[in-house]
């Protein structure tokens, strides 16, 4: 577990350096700035998607994912949540919702190859290499995304030690179902997410992002069906 909490750790040590950043930040700035962190999110969100390989998996991941997640109304269970922590934080001023915070930063540090590879070879062989690798970055875009976004992405924390923490524990389980082509398709499907989160941040669009997570978790699923025939 010692790379997830350096992970851990890095992203707290971030997002609290943006959250002194931002107070000095005006508000047309802080405007621009979330334009910014927008176009780059959907950068990372399309390079994302170039890891799979079959286009049919992220159609039926995402949209059974989406259909499953609307009728959980994962979005709304989120938001809820969400607006009874951010009422601590935004009383008096206008700020950014906890909620868009905590998600977009829950995403981009959980989905991808790194996240995936580095929690299973911690747990199985005891290298923290990828993780301790992932935390520099993941300080970085926790420092810029808290000075764009607000306190919410501090929270993504607990996604984070959830998500890694367990995969670590679970390791010895899930690498057998969890091989390369399983972590490609799941991180495409979760990259067209990111890519949502992108859109969202720049104003083009409101989409419930939260609601097509468990694309996340059909997408590798799929894959090892599809390997059986």
């Amino acid at each position: 577990m010692l790379g997830v909490l350096i992970n851990c750790i890095t992203v707290i040590i971030g997002s609290l350096a943006g959250l002194l950043f931002k107070k000095g930040i005006p508000e047309r700035v802080s405007q621009t700035a979330m334009i910014g962190l927008g176009a780059c999110t959907l950068y990372i969100g399309i390079s994302g998607t170039l890891e799979g390989d079959n286009v049919l998996i992220l159609i039926i991941s995402i949209v059974i994912g989406g259909i499953a997640g609307s009728l959980i109304d994962i979005d709304g269970a989120i938001n809820g949540l969400a607006q009874k922590v951010e009422a601590h934080f935004n009383k008096g001023e206008h700020k950014v919702p906890l909620a868009q915070g905590f998600l977009s930063a829950t995403l981009l540090f959980c989905i991808g190859a790194m996240a995936v590879t580095g929690s299973i070879q911690s747990g199985i062989r005891g290298d923290h290499s990828i993780l301790i690798s992932k935390s520099m970055l993941d300080m970085v875009a926790a420092m810029m995304m808290a000075a764009s976004l607000g306190v919410g992405v501090i929270f993504s924390v607990l996604s984070l030690l959830v998500y890694q923490g367990g995969l670590v524990l679970l390791a010895g389980l899930l690498e057998p179902v969890l091989s390369e082509g399983a972590i490609n398709e799941m991180t495409c499907a979760g990259s067209l997410l990111i890519i949502m989160i992108g859109l969202n941040l720049m104003g083009i669009t409101k989409i419930k992002v939260a609601d097509f997570l468990p694309a996340i978790v059909l997408a590798p699923v799929i894959y090892n069906i599809t390997t059986l025939f």
